[in-house]
C-alpha cells in the first residue's frame, strides 16, 4: 500500500493561488478599461465580455460594481507608485529626488496620453459624488501629494531651498502644470507641451533657490565684468 505524504491543503493552496491569478487578469483588464472609459465605464458584464468569463464569475471576485471601481483605484495607484516614487527613491535627497519625482510623473502623464489618467479622469467623473468610490480616489491622490510634500521639505532642509518655502505652494504648482500638460498634449495635441511643463517646473525651482551670498555674487558679477586694459606707463 502507498501513503499519501502530500499535505490535504496543497489543492486548496493551487485553488487559492488560481484564484488570485484569475483575479489579477481581471484586474488588469479592467484597468484598461477604465483607463480609456473612465471608472463609470467598468461593468460586471463587460469584464465579462472581456475576459471571457461569466458574470457570476466576475461577479464572485469582486461582488460589486463599487468594489471592482475601488479595486481599480488601489492598482492603479500601486502601478503608479512603481513608476513614478519608487525610482526617485534611489536620488539623492533634496532637489535630485525631488527633479526625478517631477520628471517620472511627466513621463507617466506622457505615456497615457492615449489612454488617460485614472487620477484625473477620475476627479472630473466624482468631484462632486461622495461616496466609497470618491473617497479611495482621493485617498490615493493626497498619498501622492504627501509623498511630494515631504520631498519638497526634505530639499528645503538641505538647503537646497529657502526654509520659508511654502511647500503648499509648489506642490499646488507642480500639479497645476500636470493638468496643463494633460490637457494640452491630450486634447490640445499641442507638441511642445512636455517641454513647457519641464520649464515651468525649473521656474518654479528658481523662484524658491537660496539667494546667492553677497560675497559669492560679488565674485560672479567680477567674472563677468570683462577686466579693463591695463593703462600705458608714460615716457
Amino acid at each position: 500500500m502507498t501513503t499519501d505524504t502530500t499535505p490535504r491543503r496543497s489543492t486548496g493552496n493551487r485553488t487559492l493561488h488560481k484564484g488570485q491569478q484569475t483575479r489579477a487578469t481581471i484586474l488588469d483588464a479592467a484597468l484598461g478599461l477604465a483607463s480609456h472609459m473612465g471608472l463609470e465605464g467598468l461593468s460586471i458584464g463587460a469584464l465579462a465580455e472581456v475576459t471571457g468569463m461569466s458574470k457570476s464569475g466576475v461577479f464572485a471576485h469582486f461582488g460589486s460594481r463599487e468594489e471592482l471601481q475601488i479595486s481599480v483605484i488601489r492598482e492603479y495607484h500601486t502601478k503608479f507608485e512603481e513608476e513614478v516614487f519608487f525610482p526617485a527613491l534611489r536620488e539623492p535627497r533634496g532637489l535630485p529626488r525631488l527633479r526625478a519625482l517631477f520628471e517620472n510623473w511627466v513621463r507617466r502623464v506622457s505615456k497615457e496620453l492615449d489612454s488617460g489618467c485614472i487620477y484625473i479622469s477620475g476627479a472630473v467623473e466624482f468631484d462632486d459624488r461622495p461616496g466609497p468610490v470618491r473617497d479611495a480616489l482621493a485617498a490615493m491622490v493626497l498619498a501622492w501629494h504627501n509623498a511630494m510634500a515631504r520631498a519638497i521639505r526634505l530639499a528645503a532642509d538641505a538647503g537646497q531651498l529657502r526654509p520659508d518655502v511654502d511647500v503648499a505652494q509648489i506642490l499646488f504648482e507642480m500639479h497645476g502644470l500636470i493638468l496643463a500638460l494633460h490637457h494640452d498634449a491630450r486634447f490640445l495635441r499641442l507638441p511642445n507641451a512636455v517641454d513647457r511643463a519641464r520649464k515651468g517646473f525649473d521656474r518654479i525651482l528658481a523662484d524658491y533657490a537660496l539667494p546667492a551670498s553677497p560675497r559669492a555674487a560679488a565674485g560672479e558679477a567680477a567674472l563677468a565684468v570683462p577686466a579693463a586694459p591695463a593703462a600705458r606707463k608714460r615716457r
